[in-house]
């Protein structure tokens, strides 16, 4: 009996997709035609999920920046066009930039007008001149000293050259007055908004007589017995020979000149001829007009606390945008208000006597708590500058006087210099004393700085400013319009 086959049938062929039969002559390997896609693992899709989202705010970011910036652009850019006479200068505006406490790169204010207020300007074809402030209290030196050659100019103690009247676009007093008017002050941030109210006050209260920083300084360091001759050496130097006029030095007789210069003849000066002094002119009872301020709100944040902080405006540089893009806008258009100052600001502003009154009220100041908010960043380490600039000073004057005897050995001949001497001269004593002057003028330019802008210092005031001061203003069209770029 025959036993049935267990063999079993052959299984028919697979047909194949056109697809796969057109793919495999292309040499692409046949598991790929037949592998079947699944979702990735957990670490991918959490590590696709988190750079997707960081990419795509990135992105939408940057959108959204062109779009509000490029709307204003389109607002202002006809004032672009207008025509002018070839010899008349576009309007300009100066921008104040000073240093924000605590940081290094002192043109932090300035980089933040050029990306975000700059390109307005430019759109409206608006020119602009830049002044920053690489130490604290440059710009209140600065526009104190604009302030006091104005008003040399304006009494007439000081005239232009006249070469630059010879120019076809020289402007005479009056004009070049009301061109400054017509343009206006960008203050970028609070510090440098404090800087500028100091030095508005010192220059229009203070005297104006050209006095020269170098040497006031030298006056005061004059007496300060630093580079006094000790007792010792004094003995030493008065037991030495001195060389009399009847033997005088081979040196000495080889430099002297064969022959005096000719002294200057000075001619009688008639009477009723002499300027009138500028210690004679005090400050004015009223101050003329002045351009008009644009405040600028700047926000500097440095240090490792504030790395969130710096990580959230990373990816909301709309916001940014939109605030210098206003800010530059109502410049263009020049709408102005007064300024807003309380009457009391005086009794506010007092020096208090006690601690227990220096404590920070929450009295409203109007325009002069401009950028309040953003002191609250400044690093609390700051305040023990003063002290640190001490230290630094007490440090330089112990060793000030090894220093200064090593370099009055050397010159006198007391002893011969030593090998690390020869390769490394060290300084002498003309070069010490100006050393001591340049590390005096600095330690008193930071001082005098740092009272200015640190955050317990109010801004200065004076009430003859209450009148001429104006602060650039939203347009009043602007309260009706509704700007899409504000819905992002």
């Amino acid at each position: 009996m025959a036993t049935p086959s267990t063999e079993k049938p052959p299984a028919p062929p697979v047909r194949i997709s056109g697809v796969k039969t057109v793919l495999r002559y292309t040499g692409l390997p046949p598991s790929w035609l037949d592998k079947r896609p699944k979702l990735p693992s957990r670490n991918w899709l959490i590590f696709l999920s988190v750079t997707s989202s960081v990419i795509g705010l990135y992105v939408y970011d940057r959108r959204q920046c062109k779009k509000i910036r490029q709307s204003y652009v389109d607002k202002v850019q006809h004032l672009a066009e207008v025509p002018v006479d070839p010899f008349d200068s576009p309007r300009k505006v100066t921008v104040l930039g000073a240093k924000w406490p605590g940081d290094e790169d002192y043109d932090q204010s300035i980089k933040y007008f050029r990306k975000y207020v700059k390109p307005i300007l430019v759109a409206a074809a608006v020119d602009y001149e830049l002044v920053p402030g690489k130490r604290h209290g440059d710009i209140a030196k600065r526009v104190a000293e604009d302030v006091r050659t104005r008003r040399r100019f304006d009494l007439g103690l000081d005239h232009d050259s006249d070469i630059k009247k010879a120019l076809p676009t020289y402007k005479n007093l009056a004009e070049q007055r009301k061109r400054e008017l017509e343009g206006g002050i960008v203050i970028v941030g609070r510090p440098t908004f404090k800087e500028f109210m100091a030095g508005m006050c010192k220059g229009w209260t203070g005297n104006l007589e050209k006095v020269d920083p170098d040497e006031q300084l030298a006056r005061i360091l004059e007496n300060d017995n630093h580079f006094d001759e000790p007792e010792d050496a004094q003995e030493f130097v008065d037991d030495t020979p001195s060389r009399s006029p009847s033997r005088p030095s081979p040196i000495s007789s080889a430099q002297a000149p064969i022959f005096s210069p000719p002294q200057p003849r000075i001619l009688p000066t008639p009477p009723n001829s002499f300027p009138k002094s500028a210690s004679t002119h005090g400050p004015p009872s009223q101050i003329p007009p002045l351009p008009p301020l644009l405040l600028v709100p700047f926000t500097n944040h440095i240090g490792i606390q504030q790395i969130p902080l710096m990580i959230w405006g990373f990816f909301n540089q709309r916001h940014k945008v939109r605030a210098g893009a206003e800010a530059g806008y109502r410049l263009v258009m020049g709408n102005t208000r007064p300024v807003r100052i309380p009457d009391n600001v005086e009794e506010i502003l007092a020096p208090k006597i006690t601690d227990e009154d220096q404590t920070e009220t929450s009295l409203d100041l109007g325009d002069l708590d401009f950028g309040k908010e953003g002191e609250s960043y400044v690093k609390k380490s700051l305040d023990a500058m003063p002290e640190e600039i001490e230290k630094l000073r007490t440090k330089y004057y112990e060793s000030l006087p090894a220093r200064l005897a090593t370099a009055r050995e050397l010159a006198r001949g007391i002893r011969e210099p030593t090998k690390a001497e020869l390769e490394n001269p060290p300084p002498t004593e003309v070069e010490l004393r100006a050393e001591r002057s340049k590390k005096e003028r600095r330690w008193r330019d930071d001082l005098e700085g740092w009272e200015i802008i640190k955050p317990s210092t109010n801004p200065l005031w004076d009430e003859r400013f209450r009148n001429v001061l104006r602060i650039f203003t939203d347009p009043p069209q602007e309260e009706n319009e509704v700007d899409h770029t504000k819905s992002s």
